[in-house]
C-alpha cells in the first residue's frame, strides 16, 4: 500500500509531544512491512533540516482567501528515518523556529490558522498532482484536520474524493477552534457542505475530520472510551460517528529506545544485566545532581502542565520528602511559568534530595529512565502516553494514574503480571500513597526484581500497530 501521512511533527525533525514520536515512526515500521509509507510536513527553520541533504521535488502555487502563495516540496534524500520525508516550504509562513509558538514571546503565533491551512492546501494541492494516487491518506491531529474535507468536498482537489482518509486523534483537547469566517480562507467548496466545517459555530478543525475522514482513531482504546464522556464539547459528535470510530494503542520505536544499544547512555544494558545498568546511570546522575545513588529515585520527565498534572507535583514532593529521607526525586521539562518557578525554588529546599532541571535534553530524559527507580506520571488526560512505555523498558517501575493509555500499557503490581504502580483519583493522597507503596515494593528485592524483569519484557513496539493501521486502511480500500 501506498501511505500518506500528513503531520505538524516528526521525530526528530520537529517534536512537541509524542505525536512526534508515533509520526516518526510508525511509518518506518509500516515500510519494514512491505508497504511504501511516506510523510509529510512543513519545513520549519530547524538545525536537522539544514544538516540533511534536500532535493527539489515540486513547486506551485494556490490561492488562499484573496492572496497568492508559493510553495515547494523538498525530500530529504537518503531517507535517514527509514522512510520518503517529505517538506512543505512556503516562505514567510513555515519557516519559522517554532512549530506552535513564538520562542522570542512564548506565545502562539498570530496567524497559527493561515500558517496551518496553507500548509494543508500545499501537500492536497502537490498530492491532486499525482499520477499514481495514494492508497489512503493519514492525518494526525486538528492541524491536518481540514484535508478530508478539501478532499471530499472542494472543487479544485475532486480527484481526491475516492482516496480513504484517516484521522487519528492524538489529544482532543485541542480542536483548532476559529471564528466561522476563516472558512473563506479554504479553497472553493460546495456551499451546502460548509456545516462539515462547524461545531458549535466555530469552525472547528477536528470536528471537520473527525465528520469527513473515513476512519478516526485514537491512541489507545480507553481514550477512545474516555472521549465518550469527555471531549471537549465534541461528546455527541463522536457518539454520531461511533462506526467509524477505532482505538488503536501507540507503540514506541525500539531503534530509539532499547537499552541495550541506546548510545545515550552511561552502560547499557538487558533484563540480565539490569541491576548493574541501572546503577551505572544513577550514579551518574547522582554525582551530577548531589544526589544519594543508595535511595531510590523517582522521575517525572514531561511537560510541566495541568494535562500531566504537573500542578500536583510540588505539594506532592514535599509532603513525601517532610515525611521520609529514604527517597530522591528529580523532575526534568519545561511547561507553566509559575510551576517551573515553584520547582526551582525547591531545589534549594531539598538540597541533596531533589532536583528539577527546567528544560528539554534529550540525551537527559534517556540517562533519567535508565537510571531512575520509577517514572511518576500522575496525568489528569494521557490519551496514550509514552514514557510509560520508555520507563517499562528500561526497568523503571512506572507509577501511573489509571487514565487513558496509562491504564492500557500498566498493569499493577498487586496483580497477575503486575508491570507498575496503579492510583485512581487525582489527589495528594492517592498520589502519595502510590508511592508509598512502590517503597514497600522496592524493601522486597526478589519480588522487585521479578516485575522489573518482566516489565522489561513486555512488548510495546510498533510491530502489533503497525498491523492494525494497515489492516484499517485495507478495510478502507475494499469499502
Amino acid at each position: 500500500m501506498r501511505i500518506i501521512h500528513i503531520s505538524a511533527e516528526c521525530y526528530p525533525v520537529a517534536k512537541a509531544g509524542g505525536l512526534g514520536d508515533v509520526v516518526g515512526a510508525l511509518p518506518a515500521y509500516q515500510n519494514q512491512k512491505g508497504h511504501q509509507a511516506m510523510v509529510i510536513m512543513p519545513k520549519y527553520d530547524k538545525e536537522w533540516i539544514d544538516d540533511h541533504l534536500l532535493s527539489l521535488e515540486h513547486s506551485s502555487r494556490f490561492i488562499m482567501g484573496d492572496k497568492i502563495y508559493s510553495y515547494h516540496i523538498y525530500k530529504e534524500v537518503n531517507d535517514t528515518l527509514g522512510f520518503e520525508l517529505f517538506f512543505v516550504d512556503i516562505p514567510g509562513l513555515l519557516d519559522r523556529t517554532g512549530v506552535y509558538v513564538d520562542p522570542s514571546s512564548g506565545y502562539s503565533y498570530w496567524d497559527e490558522f493561515e500558517r496551518f491551512l496553507a500548509f494543508q492546501i500545499a501537500a492536497v494541492d502537490w498530492l491532486n498532482s499525482w499520477h499514481l494516487k495514494p492508497d489512503v491518506v493519514h492525518c494526525h491531529d486538528h492541524h491536518t484536520g481540514l484535508i478530508p474535507f478539501m478532499m471530499n468536498h472542494t472543487f479544485t482537489y475532486q480527484n481526491l474524493r475516492t482516496i480513504p482518509s484517516v484521522l487519528t486523534i492524538h489529544n482532543g483537547q485541542y480542536q483548532g477552534n476559529f471564528e466561522k469566517g476563516k472558512a473563506f480562507f479554504l479553497p472553493n467548496h460546495e456551499p451546502h457542505m460548509s456545516g462539515l466545517l462547524q461545531w458549535e459555530n466555530k469552525l472547528n478543525q477536528l470536528a471537520s475530520a473527525i465528520k469527513c475522514a473515513w476512519a478516526v482513531t485514537t491512541v489507545s482504546p480507553t481514550y477512545l472510551k474516555e472521549l465518550s464522556f469527555s471531549a471537549k464539547g465534541l461528546e455527541p459528535l463522536l457518539k454520531q460517528e461511533q462506526p467509524k470510530l477505532h482505538g488503536i494503542l501507540n507503540g514506541i520505536d525500539l531503534r530509539v529506545w532499547d537499552p541495550r544499544i541506546d548510545p545515550m547512555l552511561v552502560q547499557n544494558y538487558d533484563f540480565k544485566t539490569v541491576k548493574e545498568g541501572k546503577l551505572a546511570n544513577k550514579t551518574y546522575l547522582a554525582k551530577r545532581y548531589n544526589l544519594d545513588p543508595t535511595k531510590p529515585l523517582v522521575s517525572f520527565i514531561g511537560r510541566l502542565v495541568g494535562e500531566k498534572g504537573a500542578d500536583l507535583l510540588p505539594d506532592l514532593i514535599r509532603s513525601v520528602l517532610y515525611k521520609r529521607n529514604d527517597i530522591n526525586f528529580i523532575v526534568l521539562g519545561t511547561g507553566d511559568p509559575m510551576q517551573e518557578q515553584t520547582l526551582d525554588a525547591m531545589n534549594a529546599s531539598f538540597p541533596g534530595r531533589f532536583k528539577a532541571i527546567l528544560k528539554y535534553d534529550e540525551s537527559l530524559a534517556h540517562k533519567i529512565y535508565a537510571g531512575s527507580d520509577a517514572l511518576l506520571m500522575p496525568s489528569r488526560v494521557e490519551p496514550c502516553g509514552l514514557n510509560q512505555m520508555y520507563a517499562l523498558r528500561y526497568g523503571t517501575i512506572p507509577i501511573v494514574r489509571r487514565v487513558g493509555g496509562l491504564n492500557d500499557t500498566v498493569i499493577d503490581f498487586s496483580l497477575k503480571g503486575g508491570t507498575g504502580v496503579h492510583f485512581d483519583n487525582f489527589s495528594l493522597y492517592d498520589a502519595e500513597n502510590a508511592i508509598n507503596r512502590m517503597m514497600i515494593l522496592f524493601s522486597q528485592p526478589k519480588k522487585c526484581a521479578d516485575l522489573i524483569k518482566r516489565a522489561m519484557k513486555v512488548d510495546h513496539s510498533w510491530e502489533r500497530s503497525a498491523d492494525e493501521y494497515i489492516h484499517l486502511y485495507q478495510s478502507l480500500n475494499k469499502s
